[in-house]
């Protein structure tokens, strides 16, 4: 029994499917991708090959130097198989990734089928829209004729084939669901979702509609999957990759597993950045991209237009100074351009580098001026991130979270609790600035209009982060206009007195109701 069959159970019991580990790194154990609660010091090569034992043999670790991956079989007893992929790092070190061999006790059969479409429910139908250019705040659409599409994949921490439209050269064939596609862009719709022996589903300004006309066929013979890349998903891994048309129409494509089959989840994305100015940002903040150094931070929810206000900040980075930007994203979505004194250098995870941590240490030795992380994911990503800011660059990322001061404190809570006052000491000289936005229906017409908060970094504001304050941070946000700060509430009251937004849409999305209330009333 190997030393590392402690952590093995730990997997199995938190109900997760995978455990990575590497020389200098800290252990992470994962359920089918989302990361589980689980802290353990980096392992130096010495404590790494203790734990690993008869896994990693003479013979095998010979293997592994020669060609630099090995996947060997793993039977640790009663916590059941495992495949467990060694892959040998460019500063010699190595990384080991432990895969669950036999899925979830009560997941669907490994070989999947399509499945019978549920019983008709009621539906709202989609109303026949106009067929006229029609932008919205974030991710505007435009009817185009469709043309021949490409395939670029991306993959997680494991490499999985591509979509089988894709050749070795990266050169493409038609997409089957070309046709498809054209006709939620069309519609305007902001993300399509397909799964097994159902109907496509389309959402169009934040509604849910079920397309009855299209039918209901297979996924992975909709996108055109090979049976490697459907092995994998079968396996409870997700497959990434971005579909773009010849017209510009370009999608980025999850496919994962569920309960009832293959399914996929397609965001319609822009090809080009979008001007700052076009965003209805409630204070510019285009300033922000002449800082010398630092972390600026774009935060909300899913699909609430982060990646775009990244991209527009980016490309003013890029049109006003004499930089090298470099771009770590899960795919890339926007196109950025070179501008007349400046370098751009867009890397893809799983396609130009195999993680972000490993992208963020490669990037230090590429002399970047400007870092765009498209998401800050863990600590490890995090920790380099702030590095990155300490040491002379300005980091541009984004986070999944509600607000400003929940940005921090979640940032903060990432770590364990030894190591929360330094990271929030570090926090305090790096955080240049936040902005947390949403996407709330338009009043009038179609469409969904930005409604955000911008918190910058001044005294107080570093004193209340060190200190561990950031409650307080709302009340600068209120005051705080006069230096370029401005709560959601406050946004989102002009946006209703202005017309724009439905008070109900507005309640619905404030952070804080009662300050909304009181920002209408004055």
């Amino acid at each position: 029994m190997a030393r590392i069959d402690s952590i093995l159970a730990m997997v199995v019991q938190q109900g997760a499917n995978e455990l990575r580990v590497g020389i200098d790194r800290e252990p992470k154990i994962l359920a089918y991708g989302a990361a589980k609660r689980f802290h353990m010091m980096p392992t130096s090569e010495e404590t790494l090959r203790e734990l690993l034992g008869e896994i990693l043999t003479q013979e095998r670790d010979e293997a592994l130097r020669s060609a630099r991956k090995l996947e060997v079989a793993y039977d640790a007893g009663e916590l059941g198989p495992f495949r467990v992929t060694f892959v040998l790092r460019a500063d010699e070190g190595f990384d080991a990734v432990f895969l669950r061999a036999r899925g979830r006790p009560e997941a669907a059969p490994t070989r999947l089928a399509p499945v019978p479409s549920p019983q008709p429910q009621p539906q709202m139908q989609p109303q026949p829209l106009p067929a006229r250019e029609v932008r919205d705040v974030h991710g505007g659409r435009e009817l185009r004729d469709s043309g021949e599409a490409k395939a670029v994949p991306a993959v997680d921490s494991a490499p999985v084939s591509a979509p089988a439209a894709v050749s070795v050269d990266g050169a493409a064939a038609a997409v089957p669901c070309e046709t498809l596609v054209a006709h939620a862009v069309a519609m305007r719709a902001s993300d399509l979702h397909l799964l097994d022996g159902d109907v496509p589903v389309v959402r169009v300004d934040g509604e849910l509609h079920r397309l009855e006309h299209e039918g209901a066929e297979d996924v992975a013979a909709r996108l055109g999957l090979d049976p490697s890349a459907v092995a994998a998903v079968s396996s409870g891994r997700a497959l990434d990759f971005t579909l773009e048309s010849a017209d510009g129409t370009r999608a980025r494509v999850n496919v994962y597993r569920t309960s009832r089959g293959i399914a996929a989840a397609l965001r319609f994305v822009s090809r080009g950045a979008p001007a700052l100015s076009s965003l209805g940002l409630p204070l510019p903040i285009d300033d922000l991209v002449d800082l010398p150094h630092g972390l600026v931070i774009v935060c909300g929810a899913t699909g609430s237009g982060k990646s775009t206000t990244l991209a527009a900040l980016a490309q003013a980075a890029l049109a006003r100074r004499s930089i090298v930007l470099l771009t770590l994203e899960d795919p890339i979505e926007f196109t950025l351009a070179s501008g007349p004194r400046s370098l751009v250098r867009q890397r893809q995870i799983g396609r130009d580098v195999r993680d972000f941590p490993s992208g963020l240490r490669d990037a230090l030795r590429e002399d970047p001026d400007v870092l765009v992380l498209g998401e800050m994911r863990d600590p490890e990503t995090i920790s380099l991130a702030i590095t990155a800011a300490e040491t002379g660059h300005l980091v541009l990322t984004s986070l999944h979270c509600g607000g400003v001061a929940s940005a921090i404190e979640r940032i903060v809570d990432a770590y364990p609790p030894e190591r929360q006052q330094q990271v929030r000491i570090q926090l305090a000289d790096t955080l240049r600035a936040a902005v947390a936005q949403r996407l709330v229906p338009r009043a009038r017409g179609v469409g969904r209009v930005l409604a955000a908060e911008v918190l910058r970094t001044n005294h107080a504001v570093a004193n209340m982060i060190r200190e561990g304050k950031t409650a307080q941070v709302a009340s600068v946000l209120h005051s705080g206009k006069r230096e370029g700060m401005i709560a959601l509430e406050r946004h989102l009251a002009d946006r209703i007195r202005s017309g724009e937004v439905r008070p109900e849409d507005g309640r619905a999305v404030a952070n804080d109701p009662d300050s909304l209330a009181m920002f209408l009333s004055r």
